[in-house]
């Protein structure tokens, strides 16, 4: 395994030597989410031109909007996925949203004293390619293109921009693009999935899904994931319909396409230090 780690570790700093200082937002408040209810959970990146509002949000959801990657880039501890924050913020008035990461980079490192540095490895992915009878895809209507998942049949309509999954193991993405689509299964798979389709515009995806399949996939990814994994489907091809997990890759079979797994090298942002709970707003 090849491995090249970059000797600068990215901080937030303030104008010093020419450097322009980074707008910060003018009040923020950074707070626990409350409990879950009902067995769901909406996770939302809402906001107008003058604040953001996040609910539900993971410190690693943050941190990957803060620095523009995948959630898959991020490697930190583990409770940066389980912890779940309400985020609002006031953007400075006359400062564009394409500054928001910048401010937002500031702020995870003021309110949880946050360090990372970017790092280059090969790693097992699975690549998201095209079935050998084609795509199998359903493009979307035109209109808002607000980028949903939820429950089939649940009667809650997510604000523009959030996600939200229950137990019935059927997930439904609207208007998403493809590789928002390997976005969404990276969260539920033990590797990264990255899209090689090619393919671009808008879909409605919808994917039947057993819950514990999706249980066990995440757990995959601790200890002995990846020998087990490899034992399970081989390297060459998704798992035999009689693997336990095999309802993954036959949901994506359905749609036309194919998760591939192979080695590949992979950019990261890895979190040196945070604290879990952030200062006082």
């Amino acid at each position: 395994m090849t491995r090249a780690v970059s000797s600068t570790i990215l901080m937030v700093f303030s104008a010093a030597a020419g450097w322009p200082q980074t707008p910060a937002f003018e009040v923020a408040s950074v707070k626990p989410a409350g409990p879950i209810e009902g067995g769901k959970m909406m996770i939302g990146f809402g906001g107008d031109a003058g604040r953001i509002n996040y609910t539900n949000v993971s410190l690693k959801d943050v941190v990957a909007r803060a620095y523009d990657v995948k959630n898959y880039q991020v490697s930190g501890p583990s409770w940066m996925d389980s912890e779940r924050y309400n985020i609002t913020a006031k953007i400075p008035e006359g400062v564009p949203q394409s500054k928001v990461p910048e401010m937002l980079q500031s702020l995870l490192a003021e309110r949880f004293h946050m360090a990372v540095h970017k790092e280059s490895k090969e790693q097992a992915i699975y690549a998201l390619m095209v079935g050998k009878n084609g795509p199998r895809l359903k493009p979307s209507e035109e209109g808002d293109a607000p980028v949903v998942m939820v429950p089939q049949g649940s009667k809650v309509v997510p604000p523009k921009g959030a996600m939200m999954m229950d137990s019935t193991g059927r997930l439904t993405a609207n208007r998403v693009t493809v590789t928002a689509f390997a976005d969404m299964l990276s969260r539920l798979m033990d590797r990264p999935v990255v899209d090689m389709t090619g393919i671009e515009g808008r879909y409605d995806v919808t994917l039947e899904v057993a819950m514990e399949d999706l249980i066990g996939m995440k757990k995959m990814a601790g200890g002995a994931g990846g020998a087990a994994m490899a034992h399970m489907k081989g390297e060459d091809g998704p798992a035999p319909d009689s693997a336990p997990h095999a309802s993954v890759f036959s949901a994506v079979q359905q749609l036309g396409l194919k998760l591939d797994p192979r080695k590949a090298p992979v950019d990261f942002l890895v979190v040196d230090k945070a604290e879990r709970i952030a200062t006082e707003n």
